[in-house]
């Protein structure tokens, strides 16, 4: 793996997982707790020193990891963490390059139907269907984006989960598994980056 990756994700509902991630990556993860006992005092500081608290995480990763939650719209942070993975930043002279974004899917009352429909079709696909409405826009619009389109199956016009789109979403378990492989996915697709139409504003 040793690739360094920011962990993003809301602390009041996905800390465990959060921990479970650290625990399977070791070192090669940093990630911001929110205003919390255990992060820097930031309750008296303007947007923009957080801002740049977060911006001083982030910069030098290469790949980013969203826990999508159930709740993940609510977070103040997370969309503009997803965006600030997504452009090429200068600072202090050194220009870092664009992200690798993966979305990890946390798994509620052991089953991921908050988020995921597995349909069954005549023809022995069985793709699956993500509420869209549940996630930030720059996720949505950076799913199913690369350029030219590559089917994994012609009939149902379905793309590979994973580099069919340039976030790609991941359940938890399969992602706990075998980190190593979707991090160098995601990786890989940030040197292919010109394959994907990118979408960085919030």
């Amino acid at each position: 793996m040793a690739k360094k990756t920011f962990i993003s994700y809301k602390y009041s509902e996905a800390q465990s997982l959060r921990d479970e991630i650290l625990e399977a990556m070791g070192d090669d993860a940093t990630y911001y707790n929110g205003e919390t006992s255990e992060s820097p005092d930031l309750t008296d500081t303007s947007t923009e020193n957080i801002k740049n608290n977060l911006k001083d995480m982030m910069h030098g990763t290469s790949v980013t990891i969203v826990i999508i939650s159930p709740n993940i719209k609510d977070s103040v942070w997370i969309d503009w963490e997803i965006s600030y993975s997504l452009k090429e930043i200068t600072r202090e002279d050194r220009t870092s390059r664009t992200n690798g974004i993966l979305g990890v899917i946390m798994k509620v009352n052991n089953s991921y139907d908050w988020l995921i429909t597995n349909n069954e079709y005549d023809d022995g696909c069985s793709p699956r269907t993500i509420d869209s409405s549940k996630l930030y826009e720059i996720i949505n619009k950076n799913r199913f984006n690369q350029k030219p389109r590559v089917y994994s199956c012609e009939k149902c016009k379905t793309v590979d989960s994973l580099s069919g789109s340039y976030i790609g979403l991941v359940k938890e378990e399969s992602f706990l598994e075998n980190p190593s492989k979707y991090i160098d996915n995601a990786y890989d697709k940030s040197s292919d980056i010109s394959s994907y139409e990118i979408v960085k504003e919030v």
